[in-house]
């Protein structure tokens, strides 16, 4: 019985703390490390123990492994049981803090990035796109709307090409430097006055429930540490029957690519890209793939907001 499985998993105060912790967050083994403040291999064989029972899913990123408790219905009444003995567990909050503190840096690290090369993003698209014009190829798939939403808008170059299929566009960065980038390409094209530029994150958008009409998430899931909590957010954005467009990088192994563009993930597999629209309450209505340069491939997903999303 997997009943029987899990709680001798869990039999183990290091293993509750564990799961508990990687319930709320995925993490890697040197940030476990330095959260439990534990010994490597000690951490290491705990999440073993806690994997080959069904309890963790793990997630090779390049030279990372992240852990995380999966999206099983199975350990639902058990997660909820966890969840609701430990929230108040003294050791357990300091842990769930000190997460917390390496998500945040995770964060500002990502944000420093995109401060310091606002002036030469352009030029680094290019480098890995070459002559492919996305904006173009993701706006078209962007219906003729009244609010259309660039979740990660950067320099602005989406939104000028939204423009032409909205009424208003809504541009959200959590880079000042981008955010005035976008301003300056906006103005000079008198688009200013049909565009709202906020400061913001995609995983707590600074969008009203149902504000737009159509969003799109260009280039931009493989910053942010929880993807499917950005895909959750453009959901509540979004009116019911709304368009989401993503477009992202396949999953990759080019480490040299990651740096360049300060990036989390090595891109993603298209089942995962699926599976997290599935549950944040969306349906896939097609995909396509480009080829770029040095062997990189994008894939550029359409779909439509149909529900609520799961809950967790």
């Amino acid at each position: 019985m997997n009943i029987t499985c899990y709680f001798k998993a869990l039999g183990d105060e290091t293993r509750l703390r564990l799961f508990h912790l990687l319930l709320h967050f995925e993490l890697n083994v040197n940030e476990l490390v330095l959260i439990m403040q534990m010994g490597q291999s000690r951490v290491s064989r705990h999440l073993k123990v806690l994997s080959d029972n069904g309890l963790l899913r793990q997630r090779r990123d390049g030279g990372f492994s992240y852990y995380q408790v999966p999206n099983n219905p199975d350990l639902d009444s058990l997660t909820l049981f966890v969840k609701n003995s430990l929230g108040n567990d003294e050791v357990s909050r300091e842990d769930i803090s000190r997460a917390q503190s390496i998500i945040k840096e995770r964060k500002n690290k990502t944000r420093r990035f995109f401060n310091q090369i606002a002036e030469h993003w352009e030029r680094l698209k290019r480098d890995v796109l070459g002559d492919m014009d996305l904006a173009a190829a993701v706006s078209d798939d962007v219906p003729v709307c009244a609010a259309a939403v660039d979740l990660g808008c950067g320099t602005g170059e989406l939104l000028l090409k939204l423009l032409d299929k909205a009424e208003t566009v809504i541009g959200v960065d959590h880079s000042p430097q981008m955010l005035k980038m976008a301003r300056l390409k906006l103005d000079a094209e008198n688009a200013i006055a049909r565009s709202d530029l906020r400061l913001g994150e995609l995983e707590h958008l600074p969008l009203r429930d149902q504000e737009g009409d159509a969003a799109v998430i260009n280039m931009v899931l493989h910053h942010i540490p929880h993807p499917q909590a950005g895909i959750k957010e453009a959901n509540r954005i979004l009116r019911l029957g709304g368009t989401l467009i993503i477009s992202d990088f396949a999953k990759h192994s080019r480490e040299d690519i990651r740096e360049k563009f300060g990036a989390t993930w090595l891109g993603f597999e298209s089942d995962d890209i699926d599976a997290w629209l599935t549950t944040s309450g969306f349906s896939l209505l097609g995909s396509r793939q480009y080829s770029v340069r040095h062997d990189m491939v994008v894939n550029v997903f359409r779909a439509i907001k149909e529900q609520e999303p799961q809950s967790s």
